[in-house]
């Protein structure tokens, strides 16, 4: 196991993939009921296992046709307390459906091809709250309290770092930095941002990421930006700043709406694979320790490989209709 942040190898030069919008792509493309976006109910019997093995899969397939690295992130953004109270499970329960999603994991890797790239298990967190309104915002003390739960159980496992993803406030991810600093586990923090690239709570993802590292001593291997689409962020990124260079993945929507839109909106707004990974392309040139490449809302295995294609700097055959980015990134780069 990689339990020394420095050992995590997305920190060096290769480019990882790691999976698209697991919900969405179960509830809308596999006709799955995931009752509170929760994935991890899937574990509990031998059909869910298999959707959820079916998945990875294709990623898995996807990394190595591609030469890539992976980061497999376990089915659990919704298994911490309050969300699993909703569904009627102990904090016993899931623990259980915690330690088996990293199991899944672990077998995952374990059947892969020999292959000189490296596979990393994560153990995924999500927002006590909803992960696009901050709510009732605890301080970094009490998210320490809550999240280490949760944590505290990958770490008994074979997951090799954990993930937060969907973070709207930036003591939410203080606190989990910190409870994992204590466990001595790894940690990523990724934000979500609105279309003026500002956290749901209005600070700036300059301060988060700036004010998580001096509260937390640095403590985050590295951060992320996820459920949002590059159009939303990609023009505060300050090209040669300290915190810019803290980010090394992106997990974008594949709609440019915003997250009040979405909600609204019935049906999956899957936008244009190939116009994103276009865009994670240019991401690159404004993130130049960008490393880690997925999905989030509405992706699926075909955005994912155009992210790939995009961040090799590859040509493919079909169009890229990718509009603004392209022309931001060249201003910001001149």
């Amino acid at each position: 196991m990689l339990r020394h942040r420095d050992a995590l190898p997305q920190l060096g030069s290769d480019l990882f993939l790691t999976d698209g919008g697991l919900e969405t792509t179960l509830i809308h493309h596999h006709g799955l009921v995931l009752p509170w976006f929760a994935a991890y109910v899937l574990l509990e019997t031998y059909d869910g296992q298999a959707h959820l093995v079916r998945y990875y899969q294709r990623y898995a397939r996807l990394a190595e046709t591609h030469r890539l690295g992976l980061i497999l992130e376990s089915p659990t953004w919704r298994a911490n307390r309050d969300w699993g109270a909703r569904l009627g499970h102990s904090r016993r329960t899931l623990a259980l459906y915690n330690r088996e999603a990293i199991g899944l994991m672990a077998e995952l890797r374990d059947v892969q091809p020999p292959s000189r790239r490296p596979i990393v298990i994560s153990g995924n967190l999500g927002p006590r709250g909803d992960g696009y309104v901050p709510g009732a915002q605890m301080t970094a003390s009490e998210a320490a309290d809550y999240h280490a739960e949760q944590v505290g159980t990958f770490a008994l496992t074979e997951a090799d770092l954990v993930s937060a993803f969907t973070l709207s406030y930036a003591e939410e991810g203080m606190g989990i930095a910190l409870a994992a600093k204590a466990m001595g586990m790894p940690v990523v923090l990724s934000f979500t941002v609105e279309t003026d690239g500002r956290l749901p709570s209005g600070e700036t993802l300059q301060s988060a990421i700036e004010r998580t590292d001096e509260v937390t001593g640095g403590a985050p291997a590295y951060y992320m930006v996820n459920c949002a689409h590059p159009t939303h962020f990609a023009a505060v990124l300050t090209r040669g700043a300290a915190w810019v260079q803290r980010i090394r993945g992106i997990r974008a929507n594949a709609s440019r709406l915003s997250h009040a839109e979405l909600d609204q909106r019935p049906t999956l707004d899957d936008g244009n694979p190939e116009a994103l990974g276009a865009d994670y392309g240019h991401l690159k040139r404004l993130l130049p320790n960008l490393r880690v490449a997925g999905g989030c809302c509405g992706t699926d295995h075909r955005h994912v490989e155009a992210m790939a294609w995009g961040l090799r700097g590859a040509r493919r055959s079909a169009p890229i209709l990718s509009r603004g980015l392209g022309d931001a990134a060249d201003r910001r780069t001149a």
